[in-house]
């Protein structure tokens, strides 16, 4: 039976990611939903708990997690047939008893873990889950979800079916999206408080999720490095760059990164390489996790970063990342993400990898695109091959445009509306 000890609010926004989490629960004993605190997890574990009659658990309890870590074994012994761990990372110890449970009784949907840390990074606790759970990455609300309706751009982009398309320009509703950023809690909140809950939660972060991970002594310079990778979002990482304003060492920095990204808060997004290009820059690019956390950090307003266009063009290379990677989490078939850069100048913003098909992303704050924007483009259309699905530059025009055999000027708006 699902109980509960606080009433939760229905959720406003529809989440994608149900179906996938529904058919999981039919064929695999334990789904992992892991994603960043406040993301809409708790809410989808308490919907489906509505439905299918799953008592719900929280670690967040001081005695519930008590009483796991005491006896983790007779506590998972003990539990309802159907149940849901919420914040599970707080009890690694739970891991080897939940398998032994698994391993006894292979009965699907048995567990429903909720987790605000990559669990799957602690070597123990991924062994003892695998072949037993299924993984189901909880971003923030993607756009298409703040709008209420699901997006078929990841389809259209590698079906290379974009078709005549007209809308206006999105202008300063742009960044007032890029500022709001797409946590649930802050979609109604007007721009002070907004700022103000992200604050809260970057500090609640590092002082609880980050600490469960690792114990670290100076937490202030934790939080000085997300205000200083906020301003870095969308560049290179440059680990001597990061570290200079610190009094630690660059392999410090590093672990450092590493943590935050562990917790959702931090993106590394790795180098795209071809045996038919030479002089590619090797070094990943750093995304922050959401674009309201960065510009809260940052202390900029929509109307602020509207004028800002060298900061714009990043967090906006960051906004569509993060769309992309959240609107990729509802679809069936995996996606891998890179960027391109090379010695000579040539960039493209997001390379998409799906089985065999390649597509690339660049990307534009401007209301005009030129032949010159589709350079980068043609290099990896040619490195591709007939690999190559579709190059497109999304910016922020009114209508659709060819600009050569498989390329495409596509406005942003189209990422959100059909």
């Amino acid at each position: 039976m699902y109980t509960s000890q606080t009433m939760i609010t229905p959720p406003i926004y529809p989440r994608f990611i149900m179906p996938r989490l529904e058919e999981a629960l039919t064929d695999t004993p334990v789904v992992l939903l892991h994603g960043p605190r406040q993301s809409g997890k708790t809410t989808l574990a308490h919907q489906i708990a509505e439905q299918q009659r799953y008592t719900y658990i929280t670690f967040d309890d001081q005695i519930h997690l008590d009483a796991a870590k005491t006896d983790p074994m007779g506590f998972i012994a003990n539990l309802p047939d159907k149940v849901i761990l919420d914040e599970i990372q707080r009890t690694p110890e739970l891991f080897t008893a939940i398998k032994t449970s698994v391993d006894r009784d292979r009965r699907p949907g048995r567990f429903i873990l909720t987790g605000s840390a990559n669990v799957l990074l602690v070597p123990r606790l991924s062994d003892s889950l695998a072949g037993r759970v299924e993984i189901l990455r909880i971003h923030p609300l993607s756009q298409s979800e703040i709008n209420g309706q699901e997006s078929n751009f990841l389809n259209t982009l590698f079906d290379a079916t974009f078709g005549y398309y007209t809308c206006t320009r999105l202008g300063q509703t742009l960044t007032e999206r890029i500022t709001t950023g797409g946590y649930p809690s802050v979609q109604s909140k007007l721009p002070r408080r907004r700022s103000a809950w992200y604050r809260d939660y970057i500090h609640t972060m590092i002082q609880r999720d980050v600490q469960d991970l690792a114990h670290i002594s100076d937490l202030d310079a934790l939080a000085k490095l997300m205000t200083l990778t906020a301003g870095q979002t969308a560049r290179l990482l440059n680990m001597t760059d990061m570290a200079s304003p610190f009094q630690v060492s660059r392999p410090t920095i590093r672990d450092y990164v590493t943590l935050l990204s562990h917790v959702f808060l931090l993106e590394e997004l790795s180098p795209w390489h071809s045996n038919r290009l030479s002089r590619l820059v090797k070094t990943p690019k750093l995304h922050i996790g959401d674009t309201g956390v960065a510009c809260a950090l940052l202390d900029i307003s929509a109307e602020t970063l509207y004028k800002d266009r060298s900061l714009l063009g990043q967090l906006l290379e960051t906004f569509v990342y993060q769309e992309l990677k959240r609107q990729a989490s509802w679809e069936d078939r995996p996606i891998i993400w890179h960027h391109f850069r090379d010695r000579d100048g040539y960039e493209v913003d997001i390379i998409l990898e799906r089985g065999q098909q390649v597509a690339g992303i660049e990307i534009k704050a401007s209301s005009t695109v030129t032949a010159s924007d589709f350079k980068a483009l043609r290099k990896l259309r040619d490195a591709a091959g007939d690999n190559f699905s579709m190059g497109i530059v999304l910016y922020d025009g009114e209508v659709t445009a060819p600009f050569g055999d498989k390329l495409m000027a596509v406005p942003l708006r189209r990422l959100w509306e059909h």
